[in-house]
Formats: structure tokens, C-alpha cells, sequence
């Protein structure tokens, strides 16, 4: 009997709490770019009964996507796609971040959208940065939302005269995966499938600790005391979160973000926090 597919992409932290949670009986193909991350993050899922394959991506590159998307096709109905890969700003410049956490998000919508079987559902990772940017203009937020995915590094406003820092970069970035959502939600729909994103806040992974230990360690601090829950949230809350929006119970649920930062947007918006920009 030929399994359903799990597609995970990226083996971080919060990927490998959503494969846990959601791919036992299930086949789960996991995908990263860094093979040593990938490998130890299958080895550990094979160990718990897990039936996992893995494949090596570049989620900037189309045809590492589109042969991604085919290979999961190959192995069984593809149910889920979760897409968790992204760079932090503090891990890339402008133009790489743009590369990986926009045009490789653009990208991984595309392609699943090709093979995610009726009743499906899509999933991406993004932050609540998104929700930290200024309003862009109608306009910006149509481009950014409809531009053919090839296009859109060629937009005026996101070119590196237009963006002056990385921080601004992954606000647009993550800005820009919500926006996708809105969009992909109509052409998965005539698949019969459904996608969503979760915005996190400051998660308790390897990623947020690098971020903790920067030399912008002191803003994420300031976030933690200065929202309603003062705390850090666990993997495990993000991938139950993500079990709701993937599963049955979320069949009305489409094109749609979920926030889950203890309330570190809320402070900004009564002014406790300065916002980034």
C-alpha cells in the first residue's frame, strides 16, 4: 500500500518538530541544503520508526525545486508540503536573503502547487518580521503577491539601492510569504488543496540562540521582556499549531497567517517596542 508523502523542507529545528508530529505512518521526504544538517536530521527519525527519504535542495534554484517536487510525486500522493527554509538576517546580505526567503519561497509554491494531491495542504514558515514592516503601498503588495516568481528580484523596490540592510530585506521577505499565501490559496484551491502560513515569534532553536549570541542579541531580549508573555516559545508549539492548519480540522482555513509571538507584535503596535525599520 503506497504511503502518503510528507514533504518537510528544511531540517532545522522547527522542520524536524513538524515531521515528528506529522509523518509517522506516513513517508516523509526531507529536504535541505546543508547535507551534514540533513543527514543527522534523518538519521534521528529513522531511529524512532520513521520511514524517511532524503533529498538535497536549493530552494533559490527552480530546477533543484521543480526535481524536488517530481521526486516526492514519484514516491505517493503528496498530502503536505512544509516549507521551513529561510536564512536569518544576520546569517546573509541583502541579495542572498532575498534569493533564499522570498524568491525560494515564490519558488516552492510553484512547484508544489503542480503535484499537491486534492484534499492537500501547504504550509510555510515565515516570522512575524513580516508583520513588523511599515505598509507598503496597493500596489507593492499586488507585485509582490502576483509577480511571476522568475520576476520578481527584478522589482524596483527590491533592488539593493531600495533595501538598505538585511534587516529590511527579511521584513519584505517574510512580508512577501504572506502575501504569496493570499495568492497561492486561489490556484492551489482549484487543486482542491489549501495553503497557509505561521508567522513565528522567537522560537527556542540553534537559529534563535546564533541570533541570541549576535550582536543583536540585546533586540530579542528587549522583545522577550517587553511582551504580554515574556517568554520564548518551544518547537512543540509550533508544530501543534501546524498540525491544526495541515489536518481536517482546518478544512475552511486557506490564505490565511497565523501569528505565534507571545505578543511581541502587540507591544510594538502600543508602543513598548521600537519596530526595526
Amino acid at each position: 500500500m503506497t504511503k502518503n508523502v510528507i514533504v518537510v523542507i528544511g531540517a532545522g529545528g522547527i522542520g524536524q518538530a513538524i515531521a515528528r508530529r506529522q509523518g509517522f505512518g506516513n513517508t516523509i521526504l526531507l529536504a535541505d541544503w546543508n547535507m551534514e544538517t540533513l543527514t543527522r536530521a534523518a538519521g534521528d527519525l529513522v531511529s524512532a520508526s520513521y520511514a524517511v527519504e532524503t533529498r538535497q535542495v536549493d530552494v533559490s534554484s527552480r530546477a533543484s525545486v521543480r526535481a524536488l517536487a517530481q521526486a516526492a510525486a514519484a514516491l505517493g500522493p503528496v498530502m503536505q508540503v512544509i516549507n521551513t527554509a529561510g536564512l536569518s538576517p544576520n546569517m546573509a546580505p541583502v541579495d542572498k536573503l532575498l534569493e533564499v526567503d522570498l524568491y525560494g519561497s515564490a519558488l516552492v509554491f510553484d512547484e508544489f502547487e503542480q503535484v499537491i494531491a486534492h484534499g492537500g495542504a501547504g504550509l510555510i514558515i515565515s516570522s512575524m518580521a513580516g508583520h513588523m514592516l511599515p505598509a507598503l503601498t496597493a500596489e507593492q503588495d499586488h507585485l509582490l503577491a502576483f509577480t511571476p516568481a522568475d520576476e520578481l528580484l527584478a522589482l524596483p523596490f527590491l533592488q539593493p539601492d531600495a533595501v538598505p540592510n538585511s534587516m529590511v530585506a527579511y521584513m519584505i521577505a517574510k512580508r512577501t510569504n504572506t502575501l504569496r499565501v493570499q495568492a497561492a490559496a486561489m490556484s492551489w484551491g482549484e487543486r482542491g488543496a489549501r495553503v497557509n502560513s505561521i508567522s513565528p515569534g522567537i522560537i527556542v532553536t540553534p537559529l534563535a540562540q546564533h541570533e541570541l549570541n549576535s550582536k543583536i542579541g540585546d533586540i530579542y531580549r528587549a522583545m522577550v521582556e517587553a511582551s504580554p508573555s515574556k517568554r520564548m516559545a518551544p518547537l512543540e508549539e509550533i508544530a501543534i499549531a501546524a498540525n491544526f492548519l495541515l489536518g481536517p480540522d482546518a478544512a475552511f482555513i486557506t490564505g490565511s497567517d497565523l501569528l505565534i509571538d507571545g505578543g511581541v507584535i502587540a507591544a510594538m503596535r502600543a508602543g513598548k517596542l521600537p519596530t526595526p525599520a
